[in-house]
């Protein structure tokens, strides 16, 4: 089901305002196609993201830890088909 190949894109928020990771973030979910992925890469559990998410995009999408911390945070977001 997710990317294997290792072709998902990464997307690193650490770098952004807080005030604007949310919104980068559910442009690139909105643009994903069913199948495909990217890895999060935050300073915290964005656990959070996970329940807005499911909240505008219910059962559409899946939440993987790569890494929980304590420092970095990868999450794989996949849009389901």
């Amino acid at each position: 089901m997710s990317n294997t190949n290792g072709d998902e894109a990464v997307i690193d928020v650490r770098e952004l305002p807080p005030a604007q990771r949310h919104q980068k973030i559910f442009r690139l979910v909105n643009a994903l196609a069913p199948g495909r992925s990217f890895i999060l890469v935050n300073d915290h559990d964005p656990k959070p993201l996970y329940y807005q998410l499911e909240a505008e995009y219910p059962k559409q999408f899946s939440w993987t830890y790569v890494d929980r911390g304590p420092a970095v945070w990868r999450v794989e977001i996949e849009k389901v088909a």
